[in-house]
């Protein structure tokens, strides 16, 4: 009877380390990358009209926001913050009515090299941009 309790237990103990082993690490992203300006290709763009959509993250987490397509040049651009925790990019727009900052919307880092970024929202939208120099 003994012998097969400690059988039962060593089983049980060996399927929690190959579960725990087979749960995915959330992975940690160094935020000095993200320090630059990155683009991607504007979503209102069409066959009519190119344009393209410029983030630029300053050291402090501070950085703007504009969109070439809407004819909205650097000098013009929203403000906001930015934090990146592991793989959470949380960015909180500057209201400029207000001039408080809204509602935080993360963000998960899927890819963050020096030369690309890839992130998606809650709802499965990816976004891939491309620093600029």
């Amino acid at each position: 009877m003994l012998k097969k309790r400690f059988l039962q237990i060593a089983v049980f103990a060996l399927v929690l380390v190959g579960i725990s082993s087979c749960t995915p690490k959330e992975s940690e992203f160094d935020e000095m990358l993200l320090i630059g300006k990155w683009e991607r290709l504007s979503p209102f763009s069409d066959e009519e009209k190119t344009g393209y959509e410029y983030y630029r993250y300053d050291v402090g987490g501070v950085g703007v926001t504009w969109d070439t397509y809407d004819d909205v040049t650097e000098d013009e651009a929203q403000e906001f913050k930015w934090t990146l925790l592991k793989s959470d990019l949380t960015l909180t727009h500057k209201v400029e009515v207000t001039g408080e900052y809204g509602v935080p919307k993360v963000y998960t880092v899927i890819e963050l090299t020096s030369k690309k970024l890839v992130y998606k929202d809650d709802f499965g939208n990816t976004y891939d941009f491309s620093k600029v120099e």
